[in-house]
């Protein structure tokens, strides 16, 4: 099977978008997310788009928006793909590059502060860290939130365990989600999240993974594949999405479907097409003439729960 396409980070005029389409079993990495306003993996965002997690996509803010690039498929699988940037545990880059002035691990700030990810250059990405002062009587991981100015300011109303993500700009309000513990080498989350590691390092948060057959997302949110995890982010499809349509970006297919490269969808006339996530243990369902469920992941190195996961294709 060939090698998935490059993905680079582009901008949407109305909402966040995940920029290109795949080929079977590509991922978008969290380390290369434009703007501030959520972490997804690769996603754009929008002067009035929220900030997600679901490296989730609604609006995700997490390093360079120089984009990701998604390579190495397996030839018998959609299969797992290594990228050029890191957004998951165990990458040599993962350590951050800008200047920081506490660790977000560790939490060694003075009493009563906290060590957040904020963007010390003005701009809309988490760049650095800083010891910001706990809010009196703070929220909890869960809890609704507000920043102060700019989700990515680095002051909100969350305890000293998490931060204000999922920020809308105009109203700056988000969800308190619990930082990453432990270490590079030993990453701990709460049970039903998983620890996105994007911004270079720079940003760890602990974000609820989903199921790509459910689509269990809340609200607009679709179930993509975010580096090697599976993450909500934002449905930017609109009044298209629909099997076969055209599509630009990876989240602009309805929820259950994804934008594939087109030799894998029957007639497709454009960059990419909308093609439907399937189940590899139930018969073939797929609508497209010679289209076949082929495993998202590589034999053996599913996630857990995830071992069925297949996107309807024609084999290359």
């Amino acid at each position: 099977m060939s090698t998935p396409t490059r993905v680079l980070l582009a901008a949407a005029s109305a909402a966040l978008c995940l920029p290109g389409c795949l080929e079977l079993g590509g991922s978008w990495d969290a380390s290369a997310t434009a703007t501030a306003t959520s972490i997804s993996t690769t996603t754009a965002a929008t002067s009035s788009s929220t900030t997600t997690a679901s490296t989730s996509a609604s609006t995700s803010a997490t390093g360079s928006t120089t984009g990701a690039m998604t390579e190495g498929a397996s030839t018998s699988t959609a299969g797992e793909t290594e990228t050029s940037g890191c957004g998951f545990v165990g990458c040599e880059n993962d350590a951050p590059k800008h200047p920081i002035e506490c660790d977000i691990w560790e939490q060694d700030c003075p009493e009563g502060h906290k060590c957040v990810p904020w963007a010390n250059d003005g701009g809309s990405s988490w760049n650095a860290t800083k010891c910001s002062p706990v809010a009196p009587n703070p929220d909890p991981v869960g809890a609704p939130c507000t920043v102060v100015d700019s989700g990515v300011s680095g002051v909100d109303s969350c305890d000293a365990a998490s931060m204000c993500f999922d920020v809308d700009s105009e109203t700056l309000e988000g969800t308190c989600f619990a930082f990453c513990t432990g270490s590079y080498d030993d990453v701990m989350c709460p049970e039903g999240t998983h620890c996105n590691i994007s911004a270079d390092g720079v940003l760890l948060i602990c974000l609820p993974s989903c199921d790509p057959l459910a689509q269990d997302c809340a609200g607009d949110d679709i179930c993509l594949p975010i580096g090697r995890d599976w993450e909500c982010v934002l449905d930017a499809s609109g009044e298209e999405g629909q099997y076969g349509d055209p599509c630009e970006y990876a989240n602009a297919c309805d929820p259950g479907l994804i934008c594939l490269n087109p030799e894998y969808v029957p007639d497709c006339q454009a960059g990419g097409c909308c093609s439907p996530f399937c189940d590899t243990s139930q018969p073939n369902t797929c609508p497209g003439a010679g289209q076949v469920c082929i495993p998202w992941h590589k034999e053996g190195q599913a996630p857990p729960g995830y071992e069925n996961v297949g996107v309807c294709g024609i084999p290359q």
